[in-house]
């Protein structure tokens, strides 16, 4: 996956599960020349967080590999997927008893530990309906647009044309009139929104969404999620220049505060002068400044550090 589609799925996936879990993208099969697209392990801390993100935090309940397709899957492009699964099962077999002879380096090397491993979910993420493989592995729907292979592969398989109108974030995998309705969805959110925080500067990045031709009834919906990328990348710039503003001020401000104590003669540790360049509040700049211009040592400025 390389254009800038798969690179924004891809991106989209990894950030809204790394709310709640530990995701990383192109993990590498290390036993074929494989990578998974996004695998994700859920953080047990995290569980309250993960129930409040919907389908996507169902998914990602269990450690599990994500193949998204820009195209509707074939059972051969299934099957690779499924490689991917049991060889990256292996691998992580491989590493656990490894771990478990690193831990306990004494014990008889001729029966190694066999440490158990869950075996990883596979989720492929499909934008049209994959008949062949639904019927090769006897997938059953379990909710609108989800599907359950048999048990023992641990499969499911997301269509997005069947989901729902709902809050899900899969939805912006999809293209056409599925993603202008889903991004007219998610610009109607509050802006504090898990969804809103992390799909929006990715669409903005890749300028995913507001670049595809449209049809004359589309027209004034793609014209309204236009305005709002274009709204939302003024936003970004104020903050950028405000941001960049208050490291300005911040940086004076640490500057003023070394120069005071220079013109009374105090010494200024490395701690201290490291700890005063590194503030970004110019408040407690401000008053370390007022402290210094009065201050006989250090410890009258910064009395944690004496």
């Amino acid at each position: 996956m390389h254009n800038r589609s798969d690179q924004f799925t891809k991106s989209l996936l990894r950030d809204g599960l790394s709310l709640v879990s530990a995701a990383e993208t192109e993990v590498e099969v290390l036993a074929a020349t494989q990578k998974i697209d996004v695998y994700s392990v859920p953080d047990p801390a995290r569980e309250s967080e993960r129930a409040a993100m919907g389908l996507l935090g169902e998914l990602s309940a269990e450690p599990s590999l994500f193949e998204p397709f820009h195209g509707t899957p074939s059972l051969r492009q299934v099957r690779h997927c499924l490689r991917k699964q049991l060889t990256w099962h292996h691998e992580l077999e491989r590493r656990a008893r490894s771990a478990a002879r690193s831990v306990a380096p004494d014990e008889d090397t001729d029966t190694p530990p066999q440490p158990t491993v869950a075996f990883p979910a596979l989720v492929v993420i499909s934008p049209g309906r994959p008949e062949t493989v639904l019927d090769a592995y006897r997938c059953d729907p379990v909710q609108a647009g989800v599907y359950h292979a048999v048990p023992g592969l641990v499969m499911r398989v997301v269509v997005l044309a069947e989901l729902p109108r709902t809050r899900t974030t899969l939805r912006l995998l999809g293209s056409g009139r599925r993603l202008r309705e889903a991004l007219t969805d998610l610009a109607a959110l509050p802006d504090d929104t898990w969804e809103k925080s992390v799909a929006t500067p990715l669409l903005v990045h890749f300028r995913h969404g507001i670049q595809e031709p449209t049809t004359d009834e589309e027209d004034d919906v793609s014209a309204e999620i236009r305005a709002w990328f274009k709204e939302y990348e003024q936003k970004l710039r104020a903050e950028e220049r405000k941001e960049g503003r208050d490291e300005g001020r911040a940086e004076e401000a640490a500057r003023a505060v070394l120069t005071a104590l220079r013109v009374r003669g105090i010494a200024v540790p490395d701690a201290a002068r490291e700890r005063i360049l590194a503030e970004k509040d110019p408040e407690i700049l401000e008053r370390w400044h007022e402290r210094a211009i009065v201050a006989a040592s250090i410890a009258d400025v910064l009395p944690e550090l004496s």
